[in-house]
């Protein structure tokens, strides 16, 4: 039963023992867990802690100041399987947490940050992190000569110790604090080896007496009570300490002492004087050891050659173990060096491929920085993409780099994964994507050696031997080739220096060639041997190569690679050769193939040649862009406007497809360029999939169109893709893409643009619940489109300023604009601005209790639904027209019609639109008195919510929840309940929401429903 689920979460604050006070004996530390977790307050007061908060509290104090998720403090809090509310009760024993730490006045904050929570807290006032900054400093003592201070600050660091440390159950807690136990005996010995060493020996006998004892197995310690005898003159003393170790290590654990220890009792055996001169110094060296799952790796090259040395060094590298002493917590770092063209990104994707499954089972992430293609990826923006492979929502993503890298490190702490990056300008690039957790590694390419990345194993990659350069040539043209003119393919590969590029493009022409003869390619390479002999001076190698292979290229090819290198692109869909030409019924294909021939152009073939897509590697379009520039200065800017223009028709199409027609939208005058009707399957088919697919492309080729003045079109398809933006929280790609468009359109004095683009800003910010930039964006909109005149601006504007309003609680104001807004769309013919405005006018209705007037304008909202098909639409205004069903007490209605809000959203894989018909459909079920199907959906609800980090959502289901279990007779739960989801409208300052919940409260405490 549900009710079951909450044992232990309903105490909250009254878990904590309450009625002892007692004063530490470090009264200024105010939380201490070397020993039982407590609690102590500048006044003296101590509190100790039990239950379901001790588990949350020691997990949050033992990672201080880092994220821990929500999923790892369940873990803690339940040994075994957690109950289904699991979530929601650590979110309720964290608000216990902070009251109790606000009462009792301590130096410390628990902050929500996605993926959990994170506690901030100064290292004085945690005994744990006062004890290793104080260990920090001694070792720094000793390693500078200072061995008396040395060891007095380590006894005053061991003094904080108070028993073994987090007197805790948990499993995941103990495991977390084991190197914490493991500091503490290796301080131990430190500071008893540094006091030996200044002649205390008498004194220490007793206490290595009792530490012999108490780990009997240690060897250390037995090997500094044997000194300490020795040099206390009980020379058989000494020995028998050896014999009673020996004789209790070859029974319990079948083995001898270990070396350091023999030879001391040999020494002590022959009385060897040196012991009494120096005393060896004590090593503290112990080694430490310490979702859906991304695999985002390209496919490795299928003739990878050569470099086994090498691939096997950095292979081990990666998956090494972390070695002890002071590095034994960081991440391992691998960096691969090298000129253009040397093969670092088919090495290290090769590698990856190796160490995946074994070593990081737990995910590999991949992202092509582009350093060298004119538009680097930002480290926020790599974080922003890695956070979605594992799983964030994209509502649920910060907007800073900091934050984004807390939430990106909390998920991989404890986890196994590689992270790749590729082609890497600095380390600033770098250092934010570096996880936290020693558990994972990363690989980096990059042509500039990454000296400044601490820690980082910078490996140099070289050409390939003469045997590697033939085993690759091999695999380009066949081994019976090779094999048949074994001294020329020697030739060949001394003439290209072993370059990989350089042989790639040379084995691409002799397979283009198959009547060729090896030797005739070295008489080749023999003409041009100035041009080859720049191999070997930086850039002009990669260059002179490809000049080489464009030789050989008909002029038709040779034209279509120059324009393609104009556009910024990680692939290409095909159409774009056709657009970059201007030639929709041309023989593009036919040149992309020679292209792909000559190795200039990799392919990843679909279903149908007009589905497969087209790579460039990055060198070769640098060079196709310099040649374009030079030989065609003006195509540039026309390529990318046709391609632009191809884009603009296909996210048109898009927009139909999802919302009925050219409905709530706007376009500008920028030319469409005509896509064969052959590319447009994939976007009729599944318009959100195939923008999904594109969305990287599209984003690229606006910022492209910017830099060139093509304002106009791409204001325009920014304006588009919010069909995308909008559906699936891309609010990064929104944003970056408006900003941008938006500083064009100004430039440009290009009005409507701006206006659209500030409308549309408008929205973004209302979904993300900034209402003063959305008023800042959207009343100079409104401002723009009245002095142009524009009907579908103004009436767009008008209605996200209904929006604004009625979010602001301002109902007059809101009908007023929806008034406005509603006779645009009218007057337009859009039917669908029409549905919405209706469906968000109906909302007002329904906040204010008038359901009758809501049910007739979403009764005339669906009806439109009916005539247009927009999917988005459709289940927003059914989800109202079942809220306003259930009003009116048409329960069986109200049902048939949510259930077909959950299958809208559904198909559309909209988890929190899901969240909310669940949340309904159990409202609907507590309603027609079948609580048991009512609790299992609003159960569901809260899950969802709690996936989705809507913790508003969670509350509003647990509050339902608590309705269904009071009546149900279950008044203790339901009270639980209340207080979690009375605790939460507390702290989101929603008051309607915490009166109903202080209602159902009082309900619970006289045992009856509402």
């Amino acid at each position: 039963m549900a009710g079951l689920r909450f044992v232990g979460c309903c105490e909250a604050v009254r878990c904590w023992v309450g009625s002892d006070r007692s004063v530490a004996a470090d009264g200024d530390i105010a939380f201490r867990i070397l020993g039982a977790v407590q609690l102590s307050a500048a006044d003296g007061e101590v509190r100790t802690v039990s239950g379901r908060q001790l588990a949350v509290l020691s997990l949050l104090l033992v990672r201080a100041r880092q994220v821990v998720s929500v999923d790892q403090l369940v873990d803690a809090s339940w040994n075994e399987a957690p109950p289904s509310t699991a979530r929601a009760q650590i979110q309720f024993c964290i608000h216990a947490l902070r009251a109790e730490f606000d009462r009792m006045d301590l130096p410390a904050k628990i902050v929500t940050q996605s993926p959990g929570y994170r506690l901030d807290v100064a290292d004085e006032d945690v005994d744990s992190l006062l004890f290793e900054n104080m260990v920090h400093e001694a070792r720094d003592l000793a390693r500078n000569g200072m061995v008396d201070e040395a060891s007095s600050s380590m006894r005053r660091a061991l003094r904080l110790w108070r028993g073994a440390s987090l007197d805790c159950d948990s499993r995941v807690v103990r495991d977390h604090v084991a190197w914490l136990d493991e500091l503490h005996l290796e301080v131990i010995e430190e500071c008893l080896g540094h006091e030996l060493e200044l002649g205390r020996h008498r004194e220490l006998v007793g206490e290595l007496k009792t530490l012999v004892a108490e780990h009997p197995l240690k060897e250390q310690f037995r090997y500094l009570l044997m000194l300490a005898l020795y040099r206390s003159g009980r020379q058989n003393d000494a020995l028998s300490v050896y014999r009673d170790g020996r004789a209790l290590m070859v029974e319990e654990l079948g083995l001898d002492p270990g070396v350091k220890l023999q030879r001391l009792s040999e020494a002590i055996l022959a009385d060897d004087e040196t012991l009494l001169v120096q005393a060896p110094r004590t090593s503290t060296a112990d080694s430490r050891t310490s979702w859906g799952r991304p695999r985002q790796l390209p496919t490795t090259i299928g003739d990878f050659a050569g470099r086994d040395e090498l691939v096997d060094m950095v292979g081990r590298l990666l998956a090494s173990e972390p070695e002890p002493g002071p590095a034994r917590n960081a991440v391992p770092i691998v960096s691969l060096t090298g000129r253009a063209g040397v093969g670092k990104s088919a090495l290290a994707v090769h590698v990856a491929h190796q160490v995946a499954t074994e070593h990081f089972p737990d995910g590999q992430l991949y992202i092509n920085l582009h350093s060298n293609a004119g538009n680097p990826v930002t480290a926020r923006e790599a974080l922003g993409r890695f956070l979605r492979a594992m799983g964030v929502n994209g509502a649920s993503i910060p907007d800073s780099e900091d934050e984004r890298g807390e939430m990106y490190r909390g998920l991989l702490a404890d986890r196994r994964v590689l992270v790749v990056l590729e082609d890497a300008a600095n380390e600033a690039q770098v250092r934010p994507v570096v996880p936290g957790s020693p558990t994972c590694a990363v690989l980096v390419t990059s042509r500039a050696r990454l000296t400044g990345l601490f820690g980082s194993r910078i490996v140099p990659i070289d050409v390939l031997s003469p045997r590697s350069s033939l085993a690759m040539l091999e695999g380009a043209i066949g081994r019976e080739r090779v094999e048949r003119e074994r001294d020329a393919a020697g030739a060949i590969v001394a003439a290209v220096g072993g370059l990989p590029l350089a042989l790639r493009v040379v084995g691409a022409r002799l397979a283009a060639h198959p009547h060729w003869t090896l030797q005739s390619m070295v008489d080749r390479l023999a003409d041009e041997t100035r041009r080859l002999d720049e191999l070997r001076h930086g850039d002009m190698v990669v260059r002179s190569s490809l000049e080489m292979t464009c030789e050989v290229l008909d002029v038709g090819a040779a034209d279509l690679m120059n324009r393609l290198g104009g556009l910024d692109a990680d692939d290409l869909p095909a159409w774009t050769a056709a657009a970059v030409l201007d030639d929709a019924e041309g023989d593009s294909l036919n040149r992309l193939d020679r292209l792909v021939d000559a190795h200039l152009v990799d392919t990843t073939a679909g279903e149908a040649i007009t589905s497969s897509r087209y790579r460039f590697h990055d060198l070769v379009r640098i060079f196709a862009r310099e040649r374009l520039r030079q030989n065609e200065p003006s195509a540039e800017s026309e390529s990318i406007g046709r391609v632009l223009g191809g884009w603009l028709q296909l996210t048109g199409l898009a927009h139909r497809r999802l919302y009925g027609g050219e409905f709530v939208t706007l376009h500008g005058d920028g030319a469409r360029w005509p896509v064969p009707a052959a590319y447009t399957d994939d976007v009729v088919d599944d318009p959100l999939r195939w923008l999904e697919s594109e969305r990287a492309n599209i984003c690229s080729a606006i910022r492209q169109g910017i830099d060139f003045g093509l304002d106009e079109l791409c204001w325009d398809l920014s304006v588009s893709m919010v069909s995308l933006f909008e559906v699936r929280s891309y609010f990064d790609d929104w944003l970056a893409t408006h900003e941008h468009s938006l500083a064009a359109t100004r430039a440009a004095g290009n009005d409507r643009g701006s206006a659209a683009l500030l409308c549309s800003l408008g929205s973004l910010y209302l979904n993300q619940s900034r209402l003063e930039r959305a008023r800042s964006a959207l009343m100079p909109a409104l401002e723009l489109f009245a002095g142009l005149d524009d009907a579908r601006g103004l009436a767009l504007t008008r209605r996200n300023l209904g929006l604004l309003e009625r979010m602001r609680g301002v109902a007059d104001s809101a009908r007023a604009y929806y008034v406005q807004s509603l006779e645009g769309f009218v007057v337009l013919g859009d039917l669908v601005g029409e549905a919405s405005v209706l469906s968000q006018v109906a909302q007002i209705d329904l906040d204010e209790g008038d359901h009758g007037a809501a049910l007739v304008k979403l009764e005339r909202a669906a009806g439109i639904c009916g005539e247009v098909r927009s999917p988005r639409i459709e289940s927003q205004v059914r989800y109202k027209l079942g809220k306003a069903l259930l009003a009116l007490g048409e329960y069986e209605s109200a049902g048939q019609v949510m259930a077909e809000v959950l299958d809208l959203v559904k198909n559309a894989n909209d988890v929190q639109g899901e969240s909310y018909a669940v949340h309904m459909l159990g409202v609907i079920e507590r309603k027609r008195g079948r609580l048991a199907r009512a609790a299992e959906l609003l159960e569901k609800a809260i899950d969802l919510c709690a996936r989705n980090l809507d913790h508003v959502g969670v509350a509003r289901a647990q509050l339902e929840l608590a309705d269904v279990e009071l009546t149900r007779g279950a008044p203790k739960q339901a009270r639980m309940l209340a207080e979690q989801a009375h605790t939460i409208f507390v702290e989101y300052k929603i008051p309607k929401w915490a009166l109903a919940a202080e209602r159902q409260l009082r309900a619970c405490q006289g045992g009856g429903g509402r």
